[in-house]
């Protein structure tokens, strides 16, 4: 191992206590991905100096980060994100147990002076971190007392922040029975403790039973969608794909947009027909069928896709973009798209739209149409269209065309 007092890590001054001030969240973000980079590029080449590297930075990340503005959520995320990188690095280095044992002694101060909780995710996987089974089970007898004794106190607020540390050194330790037997003492029953009943459960080979308990810890103000994709894996992992989709497969892909939620459906189930995932996720959301529009368009529905449109609407910069780049293999569709496109602006869908808008989608529609021989049919088309709304946005659209519809 390179020592780490000859290395010199560029994030090191980056990160000194009260270095960012109220406004510097995007800065810190920026900080927080280069010092993972970093991190990350000698853990390649030395896993030990790489591992060291990760405590250095997650020891100073509350000093350094603590008088930011945290609202918007951004930097949380960031810090999420770096860990999800630093935490396996820390994990995964072949240190001896006396290097070892001080990153965990630096880990756990940091983790005790941490104000706003950055560094839940290192307590998460405290037995992974410890390196072994026997270091784990250390841990655990340190830390189930006082665990045990939060859990009994009826006193409000009773808190101990090394509750997910101590879960996580009993799986590892495979005292799985033990594990279960805690969890029944806290009164409330929260997911963020009883997913590890859930791998306990595993562990000893009662997937169904893990089904069950899983189940058991939803509640108020647990998450829903994480529950349902832990069922899933387990019903997956036990071949049962056709019960796992009908029970928990809509409901457990959750993305950021309808496109990426479909395709993780697809993913994980590859054998089932896309038009019939797409089919229930369009019934699963009433109301929003437009939203399926580009789904429908990539899976080439694009009958299914004009239909949706007509049904709810759609974002313009989509169906502008349809209606462009199908004219000449599927000119139909991109009529479809230009004339569903001209609807939703007369009647007042899209945001911060401009005469420039207007005339594009025009055009787009008339030169599909010339490639279907029907222009004097569209034109009458978009004429009584345009014409039959009346409203402030209705008028909007006619001024920008009546110049062209002449």
């Amino acid at each position: 191992m390179t020592s780490s007092k000859k290395y010199k890590w560029i994030f090191i001054p980056r990160f000194r206590a009260g270095v960012y001030t109220w406004k510097a969240s995007r800065l810190a973000c920026q900080r927080l991905r280069e010092a993972a980079s970093e991190i990350k590029k000698v853990a390649r080449k030395d896993p030990i100096l790489g591992g060291e590297g990760a405590v250095l930075l997650a020891e100073r990340l509350w000093p350094a980060l603590e008088h930011i503005d945290t609202s918007s959520g951004a930097l949380g995320m960031a810090v999420d994100k770096a860990l999800d990188i630093l935490i396996p690095i820390i994990v995964d280095a072949p240190a001896d147990e006396k290097i070892r044992e001080k990153w965990l002694d630096r880990l756990w101060l940091a983790m005790v002076d941490d104000g706003v909780d950055y560094l839940g995710p290192v307590g998460d996987r405290w037995g992974e971190i410890c390196g072994s089974a026997d270091v784990a089970e250390r841990y655990a007898d340190d830390l189930i007392p006082t665990l045990r004794s939060s859990w009994l106190n009826v006193t409000p607020g009773s808190y101990f922040h090394g509750a997910t540390a101590c879960l996580s050194c009993l799986l590892t330790a495979s005292r799985y029975h033990e594990l279960l037997e805690t969890l029944d003492l806290d009164r409330h029953s929260m997911w963020h403790y009883r997913r590890y009943g859930v791998e306990a459960l595993l562990a000893l080979g009662k997937k169904a039973e893990a089904v069950q308990y899983a189940e058991a810890s939803r509640g108020l103000n647990q998450p829903d969608w994480v529950i349902d994709q832990a069922c899933e894996k387990i019903l997956i992992s036990s071949g049962l794909y056709e019960e796992a989709y009908q029970r928990y497969g809509l409901k457990a892909a959750v993305a950021n947009s309808y496109i990426a939620r479909f395709r993780a459906i697809v993913k994980r189930y590859p054998d089932k027909e896309k038009s019939h995932i797409l089919t229930d996720l369009i019934a699963s959301t009433p109301g929003e069928e437009g939203k399926w529009f580009a789904t429908a368009k990539e899976v080439k529905l694009y009958d299914l896709a004009l239909e949706l449109v007509s049904q709810s609407p759609c974002d313009l910069k989509t169906l502008k973009r349809a209606a462009r780049d199908y004219i000449d293999t599927e000119p139909e569709f991109a009529l479809g798209s230009a004339l569903a496109a001209l609807r939703w602006l007369s009647e007042g869908r899209g945001y911060n739209v401009t005469s420039i808008d207007v005339v594009e989608v025009y055009d787009l529609a008339i030169d599909a149409a010339s490639k279907l021989n029907k222009v004097n049919e569209v034109s009458d088309q978009i004429r009584r269209l345009v014409g039959s709304y009346k409203s402030t946005s209705g008028s909007f659209v006619l001024h920008f065309l009546q110049g062209r519809m002449c």
